[in-house]
């Protein structure tokens, strides 16, 4: 079990993690989530023994394998796949030394525990997972040095998922990655063995991966039991709760000041009312919650124009002379339209992306725009390109030259910079001030056509819930460019999927492009196009059909023995961590007693977990089999 004991970190002369505590259950996928500026990081950095806190310790068993991706991208003459293999430092030096040792006893360990370790099969998980986060076998072979930041870093990430430690910490891992590599990340993180904690603003993984969350907020870490969506709701009820004590208790305190008011001058009651007023003064105020005011974005309506926007006809268009990229485009984009652009990075998204924003022209066929259209273009690196010695409203004066003083502040104020946030300087932002500064940057003109490309990179899901808002607020056309699901299902109403060096209209929702990556859901097909069942297919898919229902049943049944058992390891990690909320019965339980008992349920669940998995697995082989 990997525990945090009352840590405290002081940055600048503030806490940034103040008397924090968790216990992380072993073998648990753990979301840490928290406003962006929270101190996320700062506590992985304290895990990782990168900085010392002021307080408090981070335990764990001796001999825990940490892993984490530094912040310098590997680079180089050496390939992705060599540097992933090298990551398992074991490996690397027992066959170095099984080349060079003589003694026979020696040699015979060291052959021994490269079979414990499955060294020989290294290569193919290697590429295994590198084909997973987006490299192909040409890609593999290629240096370092001739890849982008982005890509170098999933290399990183691969070189950390090879090498398998017995806790896995990820910070935002999917900001490097497209949707399909994210789909991928997200089914090897399901059936990681170690114990995993991950930084993420993305709501379908923190479902889909973790089992629990820990909140860090005010500089303390609360621990829930489920995924974001339980979380949201236990959250809510608990905010409730706050929020009606905090009632209650300025209801009383309404009754104390008017009790020593009307009392304090009587003799008769004055000793009344003197108790009543060292009462008063006792009372801990219960903190409001606060809303943030900077959680705001407002996109500025354009004026009507007639469609379309936009029309590709036969449209290429590339970097070099005589290599498009893409070609064959035929696209029309309408005032409302809510388009995703889908596709694997690489594949020409971003390319698409600047044709449609006037930054590219075709090199075959024809585009056609609307007079007087205006288009706002965000990408990253227009977050990362701001002056850093400026303040939000120095840049906004420049970008808006003839605008008057009043409408400078406006447009900022749309997004949250007003008063003394508008006179910042830059450095001082979060990536996600950041982030929300360059799209009021961007919309100033009121575009009519809205790209954006990764918008979400910087912003922490209390913001990215802000800007869908502003999306569906906003009455122009908008291009979406995000590996972020819950965006892309909740704004988008076309899909249209770059692959093959064209672009298509994609027929069917957000789940079902996530069914075709994944391979699911995909018809067996004849000559003909459709597919053939002969009587013996009906008779083996029946016998098959019988023996998957059975396997269904018990697969039920051994999810529901589990469910229950994480069930009651839950109600005995709120004990042990938020006895205020726990049920009477365990709360008067010593603390030994509840470790106890955790320790005996623990290992009822790890078997209930072995024995679902291997019905699982068998579940699994049956319908693939049936697929086939």
């Amino acid at each position: 079990m990997l525990t945090i004991q009352g840590i405290t970190v002081r940055l600048g002369g503030r806490n940034i993690l103040d008397g924090a505590s968790v216990a992380i259950p072993p073998r648990g996928k753990v979301g840490l989530i928290g406003r962006n500026g929270a101190g996320k990081s700062t506590l992985v950095k304290a895990i990782i023994g990168e900085i010392d806190p002021d307080e408090g310790s981070v335990d764990m068993p001796r001999r825990t394998r940490l892993g984490y991706i530094a912040q310098e991208a590997p680079s180089g003459t050496a390939t992705p796949f060599e540097t992933v293999l090298a990551s398992d430092v074991e490996r690397t030096e027992l066959l170095a030394e099984s080349e060079t040792c003589h003694d026979p006893d020696r040699l015979g360990d060291v052959h021994e525990r490269l079979l414990a370790i499955d060294a020989y099969s290294a290569p193919s998980r290697a590429a295994r997972i590198l084909i997973g986060l987006g490299f192909d076998e040409e890609m593999q072979g290629q240096p370092l040095d001739s890849f982008s930041g982005g890509w170098k870093m999933r290399v990183a990430l691969a070189s950390l998922l090879f090498s398998a430690p017995d806790v896995l910490l990820l910070d935002e891992p999917s900001n490097h990655l497209d949707l399909e590599a994210t789909l991928w990340l997200e089914n090897f993180l399901k059936s990681y063995p170690g114990t995993l904690i991950i930084i993420s603003h993305e709501r379908d993984l923190l479902n889909n991966v973790v089992d629990h969350i820990v909140h860090l907020t005010g500089g303390k870490l609360t621990l829930y039991p489920g995924g974001y969506d339980s979380f949201e709701r236990q959250r809510s009820e608990r905010l409730a709760q706050i929020a009606s004590a905090r009632a209650a208790q300025e209801t009383q305190a309404a009754k104390l000041k008017d009790f020593v008011a009307r009392n304090s001058a009587r003799a008769s009651t004055a000793k009344q009312a003197q108790s009543r007023a060292k009462m008063l003064a006792k009372m801990q105020p219960i903190a409001a919650q606060l809303e943030d005011p900077t959680l705001s974005f407002d996109f500025p309506d354009p004026s009507e124009l007639r469609p379309p926007l936009i029309t590709l006809d036969l449209a290429a268009v590339g970097y070099a002379a005589d290599t498009p990229i893409l070609q064959r485009l035929n696209l029309r984009i309408d005032p409302d339209d809510r388009i995703a652009l889908l596709g694997r990075n690489g594949n020409g998204k971003t390319t698409l992306a600047r044709l449609l924003a006037a930054q590219l022209t075709p090199m075959a066929g024809e585009i056609h725009t609307a007079g007087k259209m205006q288009i706002g273009y965000f990408t990253q690196y227009q977050v990362e390109e701001l002056d850093s010695d400026a303040t939000p409203l120095e840049l906004m004066t420049r970008a808006m030259k003839e605008a008057s003083a009043g409408a400078i502040r406006a447009q900022l104020g749309r997004f949250g910079f007003s008063g003394n946030r508008a006179t910042a300087q830059i450095t001082t932002l979060s990536g996600g001030e950041r982030a929300r500064l360059a799209l009021a940057l961007v919309t100033r003109d009121a575009p009519h056509l809205l790209i954006l490309d990764e918008p979400t990179n910087h912003l922490d899901i209390d913001a990215r819930e802000a800007l869908v808002q502003a999306l569906n607020s906003y009455t122009g056309a908008v291009i979406l460019i995000s590996h972020d699901r819950h965006m892309v299902e909740l704004t988008a109403d076309r899909l249209v999927l770059v692959d093959g060096g064209t672009a298509k209209e994609f027929a069917g929702s957000i789940e079902d492009y996530i069914d075709w990556v994944l391979g699911r859901n995909q018809p067996k097909e004849g000559s003909d196009g459709k597919p053939k069942v002969t009587k013996q297919d009906r008779k083996a898919a029946a016998a098959a059909r019988e023996t998957l229902r059975a396997l269904k049943k018990q697969v039920s049944e051994a999810e529901a023995k589990l469910a229950k058992l994480q069930a009651q390891v839950s109600e005995l990690d709120r004990a042990m961590f938020d006895p205020a909320s726990a049920k009477p019965d365990l709360a008067k339980l010593a603390m030994g007693e509840l470790s106890r008992r955790r320790g005996v349920l623990a290992a009822d669940m790890e078997a209930a977990e072995a024995e679902w998995l291997g019905l699982s697995e068998a579940l699994e082989a049956g319908a693939n089999e049936a697929a086939q």
